[in-house]
């Protein structure tokens, strides 16, 4: 079939897949690094007691058929081994069935992982990392020509995530209609980076064209993917472009890059064609592909849908694969941020002259002379659940207890998610938590105390409680 296949799309092809394989180690890698602390045997919300009550079925894993920390680790760092080679030209140096068995493998392992995840992988860029690489099996390899459906849908895959996006912020939050929002968002997003002050501090005339031109990427540029070369090529440029602004102004784990290699696939044909033309598929491959494009389109009725309801949800699963999902962010916008603060005493018996050392975590705000770092592709899940469960209780429900414990206990894996421990030789007596109010300083208020913060306490989060009474609530 002629049509099947163009050389057009090759370099498209290179730059999404190497990019996508770069993005699996890190997922993997983070995985490996953190497990332990919140999904371990031990963990705040263990694999085990998530498999004792979770079939098969709804959470496909092969650590349904095993578990231990030591299968995670290999699991997980062998992903990342793996991940590593497809990234260096693994897949084009073999034949186009191994090729697609590595991806394949891939998408299984991570997929396996993000299924026992719970609430600390409940984020969108877990399933658009899964539907991505997911199509990265039917693209092929260096040694024939793009298939032209597959290549399509990965431009349905990045119209998904930023038109999704656009409607979800027109339906939501008032403040993205009358174009303020960038007033509140650099300063009360999740994890700010290191550029995320000097965001927040640009004219207020400014902010609103920010978000004007975020309606325009994500409501007009998504459409024209659907349109002749080069518009669409030039589309997808312009979506990259600001992409690379939301990497600067903050940390979103690896959605950004993503997005990014999505966009890079759509932009192939304004980079011109190989000197010498691909080889078209054989026709094994050409089945196959066209029986994952059918396969794609039918499941892709329900997130469809949701673009069009009014109630239109954001990231979203609709099976337990995570091949076609809803996307979108930012719906509302938080116009205060609250950061809660742990901290730990080694007094048994405290009062007004009880001394608390604070717990310094790598990514959320707390030490408000300390510069928001830049962690993203990484992703740090503590630091992002801790600014969920700051916004409210009911978040942290399932998890803050058990973190708490650990710290009472001086639980190494635990501590290695935080900056340092403020108790390196006896774990503390007792711990507690308050909600604090942080603010971004003024330019006068950054010269005078050199901290990129201002905060005041508003209320309690936990009362400081002891190892004891935490007994029988782990």
């Amino acid at each position: 079939m002629a049509w099947f296949s163009d050389s057009g799309y090759w370099l498209g092809r290179l730059v999404f897949q190497r990019m996508l394989a770069v993005l699996y180690v890190v997922a993997f890698i983070a995985a490996a690094r953190q497990f332990r602390a919140l999904i371990g045997a031990r963990g705040m919300l263990p694999v085990p007691d998530f498999l004792a009550r979770v079939p098969f079925r709804a959470a496909p894993s092969v650590f349904h058929w095993h578990y231990s920390d030591r299968f995670f680790a290999l699991w997980s760092w062998g992903g990342a081994l793996l991940a590593a080679a497809v990234a260096a030209g693994a897949a084009d140096a073999v034949p186009l069935w191994a090729a697609m068995l590595l991806w394949a493998v891939l998408w299984a392992m991570y997929l396996s992982i993000v299924n026992v995840g719970q609430t600390w992988y409940s984020f969108g860029w877990e399933s658009l990392l899964l539907e991505a690489g997911s199509l990265a099996v039917f693209l092929g390899n260096a040694g024939i020509a793009p298939p032209v459906p597959v290549m399509w849908l990965l431009r349905w895959v990045l119209f998904r995530v930023e038109f999704g996006a656009g409607l979800i912020k027109m339906r939501g939050d008032h403040c993205w209609r009358d174009l303020t929002c960038l007033y509140y968002h650099h300063e009360t997003q999740p994890m700010p980076g290191p550029l995320s002050w000097f965001f927040h501090r640009l004219p207020k005339p400014l902010h609103r064209v920010e978000v004007a031109a975020n309606h325009v990427a994500q409501l007009a540029f998504p459409v024209l993917l659907f349109t002749p070369q080069p518009i669409a090529g030039w589309a997808a440029v312009a979506m990259v472009v600001t992409q690379l602004w939301l990497v600067l102004s903050g940390n979103f784990a690896w959605l950004n890059w993503v997005t990014i290699a999505l966009a890079m696939s759509a932009a192939a044909p304004l980079w011109g064609k190989p000197s010498v033309p691909l080889p078209p598929p054989p026709v094994w491959f050409e089945v196959l592909a066209l029986l994952a494009t059918a396969g794609v389109l039918v499941l892709s009725y329900r997130p469809a849908r949701n673009l069009l309801t009014r109630q239109q949800m954001m990231n979203t699963s609709y099976e337990s694969l995570h091949l076609v999902n809803s996307y979108g962010a930012f719906g509302s916008i938080t116009r205060v941020r609250r950061e809660i603060v742990v901290e730990g005493t080694a007094d048994a018996v405290t009062g007004p002259d009880t001394v608390w050392l604070p717990y310094e975590f790598r990514g959320k705000p707390g030490e408000v002379r300390r510069l928001p770092r830049q962690y993203a592709p990484y992703h740090l899940r503590l630091d992002w659940l801790m600014w969920f469960a700051a916004l409210s209780p009911a978040y942290a429900r399932a998890w803050f207890v058990p973190f708490v414990a650990r710290l009472l206990e001086n639980d190494r894996d635990t501590l290695r998610l935080l900056r340092g421990n403020p108790f390196p030789d006896l774990p503390p007596a007792r711990i507690r938590a308050r909600v604090f109010r942080y603010r971004f300083t003024t330019w006068r208020e950054l010269r005078e105390t050199r901290a990129w913060w201002h905060r005041t306490e508003e209320r309690e989060f936990l009362a400081p409680i002891a190892r004891s009474a935490l007994h029988g609530r782990r």
